[in-house]
């Protein structure tokens, strides 16, 4: 059993509860909801591993108008969300727009049951993979802001600690190897910290 959890929004019951049917053997939650309107409630109650939506609601309606609108709400709520879209065949060129627009993949109705497996398990991989670069960037900018505040500043106004200053910024400012020597406890990598800080390379840990 795959810990996930899958969210499928199709106004067609019998699709819900046929998809329903299947993937509950492979996925550990799947909810399914005919009425679009019940997303914002739904997404803030659980985080889904991927999320399949249909591209029209409204009886005699097939623009894919609903699709995008919907679409936008959820990754508005949850930029890492991963969407499926469930499309109709005529509704192909939508469904790559779609993506164009932040959408995942697609699948077509009716779809074959191996291929809704591969396509949603793909999506989950990927809605992780996403998750991890979220984690490893707000890692590095802790990082980055927790040195920077260890390191923050010299303290003193001597003509020494102003020469330093100045030989700082000089140094900062050419795109060169700097080598800083100096016996323990001088303040070597209070210099290195502050020269980095004000390099063109700032923005790297």
């Amino acid at each position: 059993m795959i810990p996930a959890k899958v969210l499928i929004i199709d106004d067609d019951r019998d699709v819900l509860e046929t998809a329903r049917m299947f993937l509950k053997q492979e996925f550990a939650t799947i909810h399914i909801e005919e009425t679009p309107e019940k997303l914002p409630v739904l997404l803030k109650q659980t985080e889904y591993d991927a999320i399949l939506l249909d591209m029209n609601f409204t009886k005699g309606v097939n623009d894919g108008e609903e699709g995008f609108h919907w679409l936008n709400l959820i990754l508005k709520t949850d930029p890492q969300a991963v969407v499926i879209l469930i499309t109709a065949y005529g509704e192909v060129d939508l469904a790559v727009k779609a993506i164009k627009n932040g959408a995942t993949d697609f699948v077509l109705k009716p779809w074959k049951n191996q291929k809704l497996m591969a396509t949603i398990l793909a999506a989950i991989q990927l809605r992780k993979s996403k998750k991890e670069v979220e984690k490893l960037k707000e890692t590095q900018e802790k990082l980055s802001d927790d040195l920077n505040y260890s390191y923050s500043d010299f303290i003193g106004e001597s003509p020494a600690i102003q020469r330093v200053r100045e030989l700082i910024a000089r140094v900062a400012s050419a795109d060169a190897d700097v080598l800083i020597l100096g016996e323990n406890g001088t303040g070597k990598e209070l210099v290195a910290r502050a020269i980095h800080r004000q390099s063109s390379r700032s923005d790297q840990v």
